[in-house]
């Protein structure tokens, strides 16, 4: 009942960000300037508050990083090879199936269930989850349709806020150095507007798509939500090293929702309602899901 009431709150914010932009009390333009001022300014203030402060010695275990990627190779891999054998081609079903909604659900549900000290260890994952998986899903898409890689857009993926967020807090802590008390207290109030506009912001994106349910969209949902955070709880269980709040903070961050992210990669109009249908089905079966899966890590 702890854990329900806990997650409540979070899909209750998606839902009111759904209604707003079902409703249209937001303008798109406004959409678009909450959207933009909660990814470029909010979440990396969470970011860089967050490691600045943090014991970086917990979060940067290798065992930590092998026990969620390996994983998300695995299912990366498995779900490409199903779908590029029927489609013929490169899709993005398998970034799809791997990429979780680390920054606009994991970081509240870790904050929230766990406490703000284990979010060291989504730290540890944030740094190299985009990073990973978007050059991976590049490289498949270039040499799958047979184009070139671009390095540009692998570059990309290092120079968002949310990345030199984590770099500059992580440079801060390892420095020694302090900033001035009222620079940290800006700092605090832009990362206490984070969370509940990083949730506004899911619900109004997931607006803008409409469930299209079919076999695939139910697959690839239940290889996000099941499969995947299945092996993480089991590969963290053998690897030596990880505690019981690294492990939690792992299984809640694989059984996160498909996230939006991932319809930056649709090429084809054939893999724009999977993909949007997954997004849309595995936030809302996640309410479900995730509750079940912190009892379960937590037992």
């Amino acid at each position: 009942m702890v854990v329900v009431l806990a997650i409540l709150p979070i899909f209750g914010l998606i839902t009111l960000g759904y209604l707003f932009g079902w409703r249209q009390w937001l303008s798109n333009e406004g959409a678009a300037g909450l959207a933009s001022v909660t990814f470029k300014l909010f979440m990396p203030a969470v970011l860089f508050t967050g490691i600045a402060r943090a014991e970086l010695n917990d979060g940067m275990s290798p065992m930590l990083l092998l026990a969620y990627f390996l994983p998300v190779l695995l299912v990366f891999l498995l779900v490409n090879l199903v779908a590029h054998h029927r489609a013929g081609r490169a899709t993005p079903l398998g970034l799809t199936a791997a990429y979780s909604n680390n920054v606009l659900v994991g970081i509240p549900l870790v904050t929230t269930l766990l406490g703000a000290e284990s979010l060291v260890y989504v730290f540890a994952i944030l740094v190299f989850h985009s990073l990973v998986l978007f050059s991976l899903q590049s490289f498949y898409a270039a040499l799958g349709d047979g184009d070139k890689v671009s390095v540009p857009a692998l570059l990309k993926n290092l120079a968002n806020p949310l990345i030199i967020g984590l770099v500059l807090g992580a440079l801060l802590n390892l420095s020694g150095l302090a900033l001035p008390e009222p620079l940290w207290r800006v700092a605090g109030w832009l990362a206490q507007a984070a969370l509940p506009c990083a949730l506004m912001v899911l619900g109004i994106s997931l607006s803008r798509y409409r469930l299209r349910p079919s076999g695939s969209v139910l697959v690839l949902t239940l290889t996000k939500l099941v499969l995947f955070p299945a092996l993480v709880w089991w590969l963290s269980g053998l690897l030596p090293g990880l505690n019981q709040d690294a492990r939690n903070v792992l299984v809640l961050l694989a059984a996160c929702p498909s996230g939006v992210n991932v319809l930056a990669f649709v090429k084809h109009s054939d893999d724009t309602r999977a993909v949007s249908s997954t997004v849309f089905l595995s936030t809302v079966t996640a309410a479900v899901s995730l509750p079940l899966w912190m009892l379960l890590a937590a037992g």
